[in-house]
């Protein structure tokens, strides 16, 4: 995954990612800009989004995030009907 990473720390993958925020706060930046503050217990779903995270904080954060994959417009086969 490691190799997904461009040096603004932006990334992408072709999953359906479920995350929750376990302890303190983290900010989700998306690819145009938009910048929105999780908290303790906040929950995301994105697929297939290019974004970051960043802790804007001085304390520590936790999240859990469960990738699963997905097909996306560019690894679809349509030869296949799906």
């Amino acid at each position: 995954m490691a190799e997904r990473f461009q040096p603004d720390g932006k990334h992408q993958t072709p999953t359906v990612d479920y995350g929750i925020v376990l302890d303190g706060e983290i900010w989700m930046e998306l690819d145009d800009g938009n910048e929105t503050r999780l908290g303790q217990f906040d929950t995301f779903v994105q697929n297939g989004t290019r974004h970051a995270w960043r802790n804007k904080s001085d304390k520590p954060a936790s999240i859990a995030v469960v990738l699963v994959g997905a097909r996306t417009p560019e690894t679809t086969d349509y030869d296949d009907g799906l």
